[in-house]
């Protein structure tokens, strides 16, 4: 009973803070702080942090630490984007080998589709351009030498195995409206989001995104065709993804949870300190993350209609006259409430949660009683990573774009902040899900007033600082007072 009012008191107290904090922003700036859209970032940074903070109360309560969750967060991300990496591939494209200006013929690999009468692109660089169509063609010795009408301006021959350009089968172009264009019949399908390419002899090529295919064979266009024609040909251009959105997601959270493992075997089974093994881990999936990007950005612009709108969208509670005056819940509160109802359960209803809060207690009188510590130890590293590549996953959606020597930078320190603030005693064996949600939400909020206030920036790790000390030290006179009981 002791234990449980203890947890109730700290709970009690951090919520108390919470409301207080609620009440003087309230107060204070009122309109920029009850302003719909600034309860909805507050809700959806909470929902962001909050998961990132659930997975290292696990840890913690374990009696254990976990410093890698900003650079698993980054890197998580990093594999995201580069799983879902879209390229644009001609179709009808081929290579060309050997390129002879006197004679107009180009050699080809046997197997191209092509025939008399059709229409290529040549496209070597930028010097190197032409529109030409097929006069004739030869079979010579498993290769295809086409004979074509055109502007070719010099010879070209290749290296082994490094062909000298390209080709790409071009379309005729029936007419033009504005943003629509009706191509030839043997135009091949094309779905929406793919790409047409627009070139002339005089031009080197206009690009537009297809929005939608319409009837009789028109083609709807995301921007108008100034300056296209019916002497322009079409080149059509697919949009071919690395993976698909499901399986570049399963992926992330199977590479999150094989880090786990590696943090959890490293702990529980060659009893390495984990916050040594998690202090590695924090640099090593930074430079990763550097590594596979080459410290570039990288965009999420090509599905801000799929993941973009799980990431910004809102279930609207009302609608007011604009924009700015009407009030809704991200989708990815429901997604953090789904994880909260998840690990409430986990924690407080299960076998499993009551032997994990037993070894944070002490770990060898656990063992003695039959409970398999280094399988609970190892679960908990398991749920933390799980957490943090989901985490990523959605900030770096959330975001749109990331740099990997910035993003994820301190992420670890909020979520332990939180889960501290919120009861999780780091001396292990004592936390509350419910508590990390409130001590989320404080941080957060904490965060807001910050910016709300015009608290100068170099004073909000400060401010932070100070808030996790007094939760800490506040920890430790609850503790001690407890065992004089």
């Amino acid at each position: 009973m002791g234990e449980k009012f203890a947890g109730l008191i700290k709970i009690s107290g951090i919520c108390l803070l919470l409301i207080g904090l609620w009440i003087f922003l309230s107060v204070k700036v009122t309109d920029n702080f009850l302003a719909p859209n600034n309860i909805e970032n507050l809700l959806r940074r909470t929902a962001l942090y909050g998961i990132l903070g659930i997975g290292v109360a696990f840890v913690i309560i374990s009696s254990g630490i976990d410093l890698s969750i900003g650079s698993l967060v980054c890197m998580a991300a990093c594999f995201l984007g580069l799983f879902l990496k879209v390229d644009y591939v001609s179709v009808g494209t081929t290579s060309v080998w050997e390129v002879r200006a006197e004679s107009k013929t180009l050699l080809v690999h046997k197997n191209h589709g092509y025939q008399t009468g059709d229409y290529l692109w040549y496209d070597k660089d930028r010097r190197n351009r032409a529109l030409l169509k097929i006069e004739s063609i030869e079979e010579t010795d498993g290769k295809s030498k086409l004979v074509v009408e055109g502007d070719l301006k010099r010879d070209q021959f290749s290296e082994p195995n490094t062909p000298v350009a390209s080709v790409s089968r071009a379309f005729k172009i029936e007419a033009v409206e504005e943003s629509k264009v009706k191509l030839d019949d043997r135009f091949p399908k094309i779905d929406r989001k793919d790409r047409i390419v627009f070139v002339s002899p005089a031009t080197a090529g206009k690009e537009r995104v297809v929005e939608q295919p319409v009837d009789s064979g028109w083609i709807q266009l995301n921007e108008p065709l100034s300056g296209v024609d019916t002497t322009f040909l079409a080149l059509p251009v697919k949009r071919t993804p690395l993976m698909s959105i499901p399986m570049a997601i399963l992926s992330v959270i199977g590479i999150s949870a094989a880090i786990g493992l590696i943090h959890g075997l490293l702990v529980a089974r060659l009893n390495l300190q984990p916050f040594v093994v998690t202090l590695c881990g924090l640099m090593i999936y930074r430079g990763i993350s550097r590594s596979l990007t080459s410290n570039q950005t990288i965009g999420f612009s090509e599905h801000t209609e799929t993941l973009g709108k799980i990431a910004t969208g809102r279930w609207v509670i009302w609608q007011g006259t604009d924009a700015s005056s009407s009030f809704g819940i991200p989708y990815s509160f429901f997604v953090f409430a789904g994880f909260v109802i998840f690990a409430m359960v986990l924690l407080n209803l299960t076998v499993w949660g009551r032997h994990l809060q037993a070894v944070g207690r002490n770990a060898e009188a656990a063992r003695y009683s039959g409970i398999n510590t280094k399988r609970i130890t190892l679960g908990t590293y398991l749920i933390c990573s799980v957490l943090a590549g989901i985490g990523g996953m959605m900030f770096a959606i959330d975001s749109s774009s990331i740099a990997p020597t910035a993003f994820g930078n301190f992420f670890e320190l909020y979520a332990i902040a939180a889960a501290v603030l919120g009861g999780c005693s780091l001396r292990g064996g004592e936390g509350s899900i419910l508590g990390v949600v409130i001590g989320t939400a404080l941080m957060q909020t904490l965060y807001n007033a910050i910016v709300l206030l015009k608290i100068p920036d170099e004073n909000e790790f400060t401010i932070i600082g100070g808030v996790i000390l007094l939760g800490v030290l506040a920890d430790e006179f609850l503790h001690r007072t407890m065992k004089a009981r």
